[in-house]
């Protein structure tokens, strides 16, 4: 049985989570997968779609087993952070489909995707202070990012649990549904009718925002449109 998988349709990847007796806890072999399934997503795909098997969990992260061997030269150079890092800066728009909890490195993982849809009766925690541990794959960054540092302390100090509703109210998810991986997957396939160049520049700039980088996207994207105008004339 594969760990995790692949399918690339019509510009849409679909990646699935596949190891639901361990709650789809991810291991640094299915972390390489994951990397190298990306490279061809960017060759082959505009959309991606994150989704997991199993009602257990979407993922609870770091396989525990692996995480008792982790030595400090593991962290500074922390594997999960490039991969969650690449999906987040990649040109490809991501979407996490969460039919179930998601926990540290799995709530991380799905932090890192552009857009998240899911299931009223999911909810999300960091527990990583109780072990001792940080959210370092990007969990205290982006989430600090997303809500604002009260709430983060709150969820990663305070090891409060974020119910779905909240999580809607807060922006962290953009729609709460009854099949997140069917609706993810329609999402996507409407947005596909949209320029990719304008999602790419747009998404560029949302994840470092200024003016001056609004205003180089739209003389890129205008130029672009006089081009065009200019064939057809």
């Amino acid at each position: 049985m594969q760990t995790i998988e692949c399918h690339i349709e019509n510009e849409i990847a679909t990646i699935t989570l596949n190891r639901p007796q361990k709650a789809n806890a991810y291991t640094q072999s299915m972390l390489r997968i994951l990397d190298n399934f990306w490279t061809n997503i960017e060759q082959q795909a505009r959309f991606a779609i994150i989704q997991a098997n199993g009602e257990k969990a979407f993922c609870a992260g770091a396989d525990l087993l692996e995480m008792t061997q982790a030595r400090a030269e593991d962290a500074l150079d922390l594997f999960s952070q490039r991969v969650f890092n690449r999906i987040a800066t990649s040109r490809v728009m991501s979407i996490a489909a969460i039919q179930a909890p998601a926990l540290g490195g799995g709530f991380e993982l799905a932090l890192a995707c552009d857009l998240r849809v899911a299931t009223r009766n999911t909810w999300f925690s960091f527990p990583e202070v109780s072990k001792g541990l940080i959210p370092a794959a990007g969990g205290c960054t982006r989430l600090s990012q997303l809500v604002g540092t009260s709430i983060a302390k709150g969820v990663i100090l305070g090891r409060q649990k974020i119910t779905a509703p909240q999580a809607l109210q807060w922006g962290l998810i953009h729609r709460m549904v009854e099949k997140p991986q069917f609706d993810a997957f329609q999402w996507a396939s409407n947005l596909l009718t949209d320029s990719p160049l304008a999602q790419q520049l747009a998404k560029e700039v949302l994840s470092a925002p200024s003016l001056e980088k609004e205003r180089l996207a739209e003389a890129i994207l205008y130029e672009r449109k006089n081009n065009r105008s200019q064939k057809d004339a």
